[in-house]
């Protein structure tokens, strides 16, 4: 940064003014808490054994220190490339009707709430209702740091059993619903979409109607030819501001379908192999009757406060997934 000129390159000076900005949120909580550290030992080298209140004081504060510490060390679990960024989450409900797009819509709100707990906003990107109730598939935007390094974890198939409201005979049903993950992109990452690859429709957006409708075609779907994916937004006020955010979905995925692929490759010559997430086997079970329970089958933690797991509280599940990978 003192290098002469270099406020000239205003694209490349914001980009170092981020980067510096990253690197500091990461190292000064460790700076802080060695000098704490410090601090506290150079207390207990002079206390002598008498001094109950100071002894009571310094382990207090050392309580506090590991407890922090150990909050950084769980931080340090989110290293990978884009942790750090904001995330889209798509959920999209199985087969069962009704009761899986109710089951996506509680979801849903789950995500949000535990978004909302931790000070991220959250923007809705794309939604289909179900016809009775519920959502068939939707698509949100997370913003905050680590919001991808938290959610990536929640990938895979989620399975719901209890009571359904929507069956007059009160019998007990199983419902799914897919959660897919991926980090928002980075204008810094080049990937080059040429305009004959895409197919780009417009349609009216949809909603539960209302006098709030939307009356024109602002909606965008855009189709990458070569591999087929589909990305669609309506929430934003323009046709252009849908498109703008679609394009940012499709570069996002794209790149994960590199980066799955590179992953694949690599696991072929493992001894290890990565498991496939594939419809039917469940990362998590949400279980409401005959008793209560969440459990996630890929690390064995487990909650029976299905009413706090339901109103965001996944940190739990979120913790134990990423030590189990470290492990």
């Amino acid at each position: 940064m003192s290098v002469a000129g270099f406020w000239s390159d205003s694209e490349n000076s914001t980009k170092i003014v981020k980067r510096l900005k990253s690197l500091k949120s990461s190292l000064q909580p460790w700076d802080n808490a060695f000098g704490k550290y410090q601090e506290l030992k150079e207390l207990a080298d002079i206390l002598r054994e008498q001094d109950k209140d100071l002894i009571i004081d310094l382990t207090k504060n050392i309580d506090v220190l590991l407890n922090k510490v150990d909050r950084l060390e769980f931080q340090a679990l989110l290293s990978e490339e884009f942790d750090k960024n904001n995330a889209i989450l798509s959920i999209n409900a199985g087969a069962g009707g009704t009761e899986a797009c109710d089951w996506a819509s509680m979801l849903l709100r789950m995500y949000r709430r535990w978004a909302e707990g931790k000070g991220y906003n959250t923007k809705m990107i794309d939604v289909l209702f179900g016809e009775e109730a519920g959502i068939k598939n939707v698509t949100i935007f997370i913003e905050g740091e680590y919001a991808y390094g938290h959610l990536k974890t929640e990938r895979g198939v989620h399975r719901l059993v209890r009571i359904s409201p929507f069956d007059a005979n009160k019998r007990r049903h199983t419902s799914f619903a897919s959660v897919d993950v991926i980090p928002e992109i980075q204008e810094e990452l080049q990937i080059n979409i040429e305009d004959k690859a895409l197919a780009i429709d417009t349609f009216r957006a949809s909603g539960p109607g209302g006098q709030h409708m939307q009356k024109s075609d602002t909606a965008i779907r855009i189709t990458h030819l070569p591999t087929g994916i589909v990305v669609q937004c309506q929430n934003e006020r323009s046709q252009y501001q849908n498109k703008q955010t679609a394009l940012k979905i499709l570069k996002a995925r794209l790149y994960e379908v590199e980066r799955t692929k590179r992953e694949e490759e690599i696991a072929k010559h493992s001894k290890v192999k990565k498991k496939k997430i594939e419809w039917g086997s469940q990362i998590r079970s949400y279980v409401m009757h005959p008793y209560s329970l969440v459990k996630d089958h890929r690390t064995d933690y487990e909650s029976g406060n299905i009413s706090k797991i339901m109103d965001g509280g996944i940190d739990g599940f979120i913790e134990a997934y990423l030590r189990k990978q470290v492990k």
